[in-house]
């Protein structure tokens, strides 16, 4: 039971900047326990959820997008946004496979990893912007629609990365290779109904749709990976974190965009 405790209290160190401390026996236990990264996920996105009903209650629009996007990285840090720079250079880097991997592993920025950051920031602000708009029309609380659509993306966004561990094979020793070689497809399993479970009591079918979106778009992710470096690493792991977090956001909003202009009944009907 310890261990357990050890594990729950390592994947908040290692998931946010809430000081709790990281100890390697902790990550031990941590990566023998996967699924308690999504069980991080629903606490994480409970906490993000919170801020944006206040600030969604108090504050205009776009000075309340800017705000949520400031506490998301203040809470969950900039490790995963880090990954996806490098994750950007790599991808964008010519020639063969040992400069791509080079490349993701560089610790100097380059112009890729720059442009998949920004173009990730940009997409994370328009769909909470396009979920703003789209919530006044949908419900009466739309600051309770955002609050729970923040939180199905946090719990997709830790599902998404496990998506990677579970069917990634690592391309290098590391952090990441630990996670990957731990996450037994049990143990993903566990965390996928985890997940699924707590989306749908958040938010109900949307949640479900959402939730699911995310598992998608890792396996895009864990494709463009395989394409690119003939496997993945931590920095795959962390692009999946920061893409899913935005698409799900997006195919919650297209669904209740749908719903909006009479299609509610047909987006009921495909579950």
């Amino acid at each position: 039971m310890n261990n357990f405790f050890l594990a729950l209290k390592t994947s908040f160190g290692f998931l946010s900047t809430i000081p709790v401390g990281i100890t390697m026996e902790g990550l031990d236990e941590l990566v023998k326990r996967s699924y308690l990264q999504t069980f991080a996920g629903v606490v994480l996105g409970i906490l993000i959820g919170a801020f944006a009903f206040i600030t969604e209650t108090f504050l205009p629009d776009p000075i309340s997008a800017v705000l949520i996007m400031a506490f998301i990285y203040y809470l969950t840090g900039l490790n995963h946004l880090d990954g996806l720079a490098d994750f950007g250079d790599g991808a964008t880097a010519h020639g063969s496979l040992e400069k791509k991997i080079k490349a993701l592993k560089d610790v100097s920025l380059g112009i890729g990893g720059v442009g998949y950051a920004v173009l990730t920031l940009l997409a994370l602000y328009a769909a909470i912007s396009a979920l703003q708009a789209e919530a006044l029309f949908f419900s009466d609380n739309a600051a309770f629609i955002i609050a729970v659509s923040l939180l199905v993306a946090e719990i997709g966004a830790k599902q998404a990365m496990l998506t990677i561990a579970a069917f990634g094979k690592p391309i290098h020793e590391g952090l990441g290779s630990m996670i990957i070689n731990s996450t037994t497809f049990p143990r993903y399993v566990l965390s996928f109904i985890l997940g699924a479970f707590a989306s749908v009591l958040a938010f109900g079918s949307i949640g479900a749709i959402g939730y699911v979106a995310s598992i998608f778009s890792a396996l895009v992710i864990l494709n463009i990976s395989n394409r690119h470096f003939k496997g993945v690493n931590g920095d795959c792991i962390g692009t999946s974190n920061e893409i899913a977090r935005v698409i799900v956001l997006i195919v919650i909003t297209l669904v209740i965009m749908a719903s909006n202009n009479g299609y509610g009944g047909f987006v009921w009907t495909l579950l």
